[in-house]
């Protein structure tokens, strides 16, 4: 069965955009023809999220809005990845507009679940054995200069609050040598810049050899000529050792950016979420961060209204934000997922509560977060472009090492007619929110 349309919406995080770039490669490779105009495909792929409340109810929202494209051209309707993996034929015997479901261990099951589809069954294909997809290609979904690179898969951390490993299963680590080949790749391609992901890039390698190997992977990684910019996302601060700060602090091309997730400021919450840590160690941590790479960029997220925060818990995260003073922070209302530990706990927060504590703490950390941005006016920095503004005409949007992709604003530009991912020269001149202004020096 070729020829038949297909297309794909992918949501939830990175890791997600991965596994839905691994299935546009293989569905092309099948013989199937990818449409980027729903009203062309004949059959819709919704990759799902399933982490917290927020992501659940988008997912299931966007698997109804495209079953109304079943009233066109559309003749199938599957949904894949976290939400289907968690929740199997629930979803199936609940939307009756879906033709079909496959988790996240069936990812190289697409085309087979399409074409099951119109052969007249309801597929649902969530017993695959996982199989790390070391050398699947991609068809990517980033634009052309950027990419994620996804350098293990599932979870050994034992939060209270999380699902993730229920869905994803244990930690396994990529062969190093295959994430290098696929970084080449990549670069060959045209990457400049890839972003390393995955629920704990800290632990990589553990698993297959005993070691530590993140460090070493950092190495190879700077060797590739065409790579610019190699970025480290979700680094556990438990286990950010000294050998990693050092590969940080030391390799060029590894940018002075680190994603950790802190998730409060209250000891007492951080033992109630499994969390082996302490504020103290936190704080001491991004001290030294900042002593040992100058300049660097901090971002962190923070769970508000976790089961028994009372008003000492809360003020304590806000006083543990005053004092961090970090660059880019994202805040989540605890989201009681079933099946974790947390969603036994007593003294669950009210919805009300957690929604009016978020509040105060965006309003704390927007006022941390100005200060900042001021801090930059003036500066002179190196910036790639992403693109042109659909907003407004005429502006160049662009990023500098400090922002990562898609969660941290941008730099807007006087158009000059730079390529997407071409390197410039500017000045910040000031802000909008988290966005930054800029004028270019070397036009």
């Amino acid at each position: 069965m070729k020829n038949i349309r297909v297309a794909l919406v992918s949501l939830g995080c990175a890791k997600n955009l991965v596994d839905s770039e691994i299935m546009l490669s293989l569905l092309q490779t099948e013989g199937f023809v990818l449409v980027a105009k729903l009203d062309d495909a004949e059959a819709i792929i919704v990759n799902t999220c399933g982490f917290i409340d927020s992501a659940k109810e988008e997912s299931i929202e966007k698997i109804l809005e495209m079953a109304c494209f079943k009233q066109g051209n559309c003749r199938v309707l599957l949904a894949a990845g976290c939400l289907a993996q968690r929740f199997g034929t629930e979803l199936l015997a609940e939307i009756p507009e879906l033709d079909g479901i496959f988790g996240i261990n069936d990812v190289h099951g697409a085309a087979e679940a399409v074409r099951r589809v119109f052969a007249g069954e309801r597929p649902a294909l969530l017993q695959g054995e996982y199989r790390p997809p070391e050398d699947a290609a991609r068809l990517l979904a980033t634009p052309a200069h950027t990419a994620y690179l996804k350098i293990a898969e599932g979870c050994d951390n034992k939060c209270t609050y999380c699902a993730i490993p229920a869905i994803r299963g244990p930690y396994r680590s990529k062969d190093r040598q295959t994430i290098v080949a696929e970084a080449k790749k990549l670069a060959a391609g045209g990457v400049k810049e890839v972003n390393l992901i995955a629920q704990d890039i800290t632990l990589f390698g553990l698993d297959r050899t005993g070691q530590l190997e993140l460090p070493a992977l950092l190495e190879e990684l700077t060797a590739i000529p065409e790579l610019s910019w190699i970025r480290l996302l979700y680094a556990y601060p438990e286990r950010l050792n000294k050998q990693i700060v050092e590969a940080v602090a030391r390799l060029d091309k590894v940018c002075n950016y680190l994603d950790l997730p802190l998730q409060h400021g209250s000891d007492r919450i951080l033992r109630r979420m499994g969390r082996k840590t302490t504020a103290k160690k936190n704080i001491m941590l991004l001290n030294s961060l900042r002593e040992q790479i100058p300049g660097i960029t901090l971002r962190s997220s923070f769970i508000v209204g976790f089961p028994g925060e009372d008003e000492a818990d809360f003020q304590a995260l806000l006083d543990f934000l005053q004092e961090a003073r970090l660059e880019r922070v994202g805040f989540f209302a605890y989201s009681r997922e079933a099946g974790t530990p947390a969603a036994r706990f007593y003294n669950q927060v009210s919805n009300e509560l957690k929604e009016e504590r978020v509040a105060r703490a965006l309003s704390l950390q927007s006022r941390i977060g100005a200060e900042k941005q001021k801090l930059l006016i003036g500066r002179m920095m190196r910036v790639m472009v992403d693109g042109r503004s659909a907003q407004e005409r005429g502006l160049l949007l662009a990023r500098s090492a400090m922002q990562a992709p898609e969660v941290d604003g941008y730099i807007r530009l006087q158009d000059n007619g730079a390529k997407n991912g071409e390197f410039l020269q500017v000045e910040i001149t000031g802000f909008d929110g988290y966005d930054q202004e800029g004028k270019i020096l070397n036009s």
